[in-house]
């Protein structure tokens, strides 16, 4: 069982344009709407990868009907935890002509503290069936950063925690088996500028001694970085020319749980994470990755040594 966990999910608006043009009328070719945000992206691409799944997290005010509707049609578990704050909505325009994709993302709104102890009991309680648990995404203004740190305490679970900064920092007390910020996310945790390979796999050495076992960072469409306290393996991920890029992380997280679930090596689950991210992209709608050409892309992630 895989758990996907998370505070901050969205609903989804995707707006598909010939060329956006700054401050004249924009009309768009197609607009689609979906489940999105983090935790959420994890939960529909492990769905979609066949995987036996949970998903958990925070929803309110009339997104909520429109997420779960959504996740009942695809047939996928859940466990929602009700807050008085309205689930975000996001906005992703893309750009026929260009291929550019802008976000116009709205910040999770504060919770109370009883609406977080409710998603830890939740938690706590789906954790206990769970061989590995994803939790996905930032937390809500106002929310203790040590949040995530608590949640996974004593957890037998290999956790993955795509996060960053200060949660992510004090969830590393907690020892995750894996932690997979980008490299922006990774220059915020340790406070300064990452310019060369070797600042990167310094900074990814500082996490796996602070506790992570390992730690791998995305950089876009460039290669990805794994590391242990002994290991630094660097991925290369094909060239592709993205329909929408939106929810590739979270398909790469996703991807490698479910290898990790299957009981593949780290190395195999990253390439599987990977290819998942590489389809991804190749769709409209994040998280719809199909498992047969995630398989088969996986044999392709070209894989080598650093050092």
């Amino acid at each position: 069982m895989i758990i996907a966990a998370g505070l901050t999910p969205a609903w989804q608006q995707i707006v598909l344009l010939d060329r956006l043009q700054h401050g004249e009328v924009n009309r768009a070719r197609e607009v689609h709407w979906c489940a999105s945000g983090k935790v959420l992206n994890v939960g529909i691409a492990l769905h979609h990868l066949g995987a036996e799944a949970k998903t958990i997290s925070l929803v309110g005010g009339l997104p909520a009907h429109s997420i779960d509707a959504e996740f009942e049609q695809f047939g996928i578990a859940r466990k929602w935890v009700s807050t008085a704050a309205a689930t975000r909505v996001c906005t992703t325009v893309l750009e026929a002509e260009t291929g550019i994709a802008t976000e116009l993302v709205e910040n999770a709104a504060a919770v109370t503290a009883g609406e977080l102890a409710d998603f830890h009991s939740a938690f706590r309680e789906s954790a206990t069936a769970a061989d590995v648990i994803l939790l996905a995404g930032s937390l809500p203004a106002g929310t203790p950063e040590t949040y995530y740190r608590d949640l996974i305490t004593g957890i037998d679970a290999r956790v993955i925690i795509d996060g960053r900064g200060a949660e992510l920092a004090a969830a590393l007390e907690a020892a995750p088996f894996l932690v997979k910020p980008n490299r922006e996310e990774l220059a915020r945790t340790v406070g300064r500028e990452l310019t060369s390979d070797d600042d990167l796999v310094a900074a990814m050495r500082e996490l796996n001694a602070a506790g992570a076992q390992w730690v791998l960072v995305t950089q876009g469409a460039q290669a990805v970085w794994l590391t242990s306290a002994t290991e630094c393996l660097r991925f290369q991920p094909p060239t592709i020319s993205p329909v929408n890029p939106i929810g590739s992380g979270d398909s790469l997280a996703a991807g490698i749980g479910w290898g990790l679930a299957n009981e593949d090596d780290v190395t195999r689950a990253v390439q599987l994470g990977i290819a998942a991210g590489v389809e991804n992209a190749l769709q409209l709608l994040p998280g719809r990755v199909a498992a047969n050409a995630v398989i088969e892309r996986a044999g392709a992630i070209d894989v080598e040594s650093y050092r």
